[in-house]
This record gives C-alpha cells, sequence and structure tokens, in this order.
C-alpha cells in the first residue's frame, strides 16, 4: 500500500521537532515543508582539500515520493554504538547513513531522541560541537 500525504507529513514533522529540538547546540542550515538539515556549531576543515564548513554535516530529512528520507551522518562510522541503542530504526537503514520510513510506527520518537543524544556526544569528542 503506497503511503499516504498525511504519514510522510506526519513521519517529517517528528523529524523536524526532534531536529529543532536539538538546536543549539546544531545548527538548521536548511528548512522548507519538504526538507531539514542541521550540522554542527564549530567551524571544520572538510574533505581532502581541508576546506573550511561552518559545521560538520550532522542531519537531514526529506519528504520524497515513497518514503521520508532521514539521513544521519553520526552513524557512518559508529554503527555498533548505534545497535542496542536504535533496534527499529536499524530496520529502516538503507545503506550507511540513510534511513527510508513508509509507516508512522517506523519512526519511534524514543529512538530518534536516543540517536541525537548519542551523536551530539560523538559529535563533541570529536570537537564538532561544543
Amino acid at each position: 500500500m503506497p503511503i499516504t500525504a498525511e504519514t510522510k507529513n506526519n513521519i517529517f514533522s517528528l523529524l523536524k521537532k526532534v531536529m529543532e529540538e536539538s538546536c543549539p547546540p546544531l545548527v538548521i542550515t536548511k528548512n522548507s515543508k519538504e526538507g531539514i538539515e542541521v550540522i554542527g556549531n564549530i567551524p571544520t576543515p572538510y574533505g581532502s582539500k581541508k576546506v573550511m564548513v561552518p559545521g560538520m554535516y550532522f542531519a537531514s530529512a526529506l519528504i520524497r515520493k515513497d518514503n521520508v528520507s532521514f539521513y544521519f551522518f553520526p552513524i557512518y562510522y559508529h554503527e555498533k554504538d548505534f545497535e542496542k541503542l536504535i533496534p527499529t530504526l536499524l530496520k529502516c537503514l538503507d545503506g550507511k547513513t540513510c534511513f527510508h520510513f513508509k509507516k508512522e510506527e517506523q519512526a519511534v520518537e524514543k529512538e530518534i531522541k536516543a540517536m541525537f543524544k548519542k551523536g551530539i556526544e560523538m559529535y563533541r569528542k570529536q570537537g564538532w560541537v561544543k
């Protein structure tokens, strides 16, 4: 059964709420009806050329045609640290950092908040968040 606009909006609203509650220390760089993006709050050298960026990318959420995509960068290097923390969310992980939600029950608020808390702790240790 295809995902309804209402379901997509409910999932996106939950993700957006958690992202906004995490600012500060995170910083919103993009915010619209279809998407939101947050980054760290310390300028950081990035890439092979070490170009300074205003903050290390942290997470984003986008409403797509057939799902809500949620990208969470802290999990990229530390997936094992999240396994026990977000068992329901991990079922929606596609690749290294992208979650695809098609049902409201897949986006568990408690797990999303725990994931953000853990990710912010990791960014503090890396010096990407004050």
